[in-house]
């Protein structure tokens, strides 16, 4: 790592030159790093107080955090060294800015992915609840709705949407999906993931030959419902048959099996935008200017 090989050689160096590192700006580096210190502790705390839901926004968190840490690691490892020169020799001179600058980039971006998480959970949270009040306590019986790790899932029952066998949607279920549909219509920078689920039962059709067949058709037949009965833009829409191979339940029992037959809509933030995070990140690598 660059960075290190800086400070080891930033280190060797303040034993030989003749310049004197003086107490006074010894003592005003470190107010700077208690300073830096006090920032990424705040910044620990906001982290710990936001909900770490988004697989893909908690692996950027734990880079950055990860990352922060390398830094302090080695600021603690420099002042070390400084220490020790200091009981040696009064002569010395050592440049860390380029350091002090990484850490405070480091606490920039840990800040704003911050930000970025919390503004996610704030939506999602008031997407659940716009999608709770919209829909009946007899249609509630048969739709499930819950966040997982900063999604939004819309658990549809399979009776309720379908014919045993069947991905032709039934006409009572308009009136549901049409809730659902303002909905994702309203939260226009939401991406949609329509996903079919089976039980294991195989099932033998002249159009479909088994569970994954069902699963996908019944997703597809969701999605062009919400496109041309409901007018949402395609462009925001996938459609997946998962077929027997992701159960919530045990197979086993009616019960289980009923619950595996489910559609579930599965509402996300769009990618592009954490994306955009990852662009913004500091650089990682430290250029070794070290004086000779």
């Amino acid at each position: 790592m660059k960075s290190r090989g800086l400070i080891i050689a930033i280190a060797a160096s303040a034993i030989t030159l003749t310049s004197c590192v003086s107490n006074k700006k010894y003592s005003s580096l470190q107010g700077e790093y208690a300073a830096l210190n006090k920032e990424y502790n705040a910044t620990q705390m906001a982290l710990a107080e936001s909900r770490a839901n988004n697989k893909s926004l908690e692996t950027m968190l734990a880079e950055a955090r990860k990352r922060n840490q390398e830094l302090k690691d080695d600021y603690a490892a420099l002042q070390g060294s400084l220490d020790q020169s200091l009981k040696q020799s009064a002569q010395g001179s050592v440049n860390i800015s380029k350091l002090v600058d990484e850490i405070n980039a480091s606490n920039k971006y840990i800040k704003q992915l911050v930000e970025a998480k919390s503004k996610s959970d704030s939506l999602n949270m008031v997407l659940t609840n716009n999608l709770t009040r919209s829909l009946s306590r007899d249609e509630l019986q048969d739709v499930d709705i819950k966040v997982l790790k900063g999604v939004v899932y819309i658990s549809l029952a399979d009776n309720m949407l379908f014919k045993s066998g069947s991905y032709q949607i039934n006409e009572r279920a308009m009136e549901t999906l049409s809730k659902i549909a303002k909905i994702i219509k309203d939260y226009r920078d939401y991406d949609v993931l329509v996903e079919g689920n089976t039980d294991n039962v195989p099932i033998s059709r002249t159009n479909i030959r088994n569970n994954w067949d069902l699963s996908a058709l019944r997703a597809s037949s969701v999605v062009q419902v919400l496109q041309t009965k409901f007018g949402v833009n395609p462009s925001r829409l996938s459609a997946a048959g998962r077929g027997e191979y992701n159960p919530i339940a045990d197979n086993s029992t009616d019960t289980g099996r009923q619950r595996n037959r489910r559609t579930e809509i599965i509402i996300t933030p769009k990618l592009d935008q954490f994306l955009d995070l990852i662009d913004q990140a500091p650089e990682h690598e430290a250029t070794d200017d070290t004086t000779k």
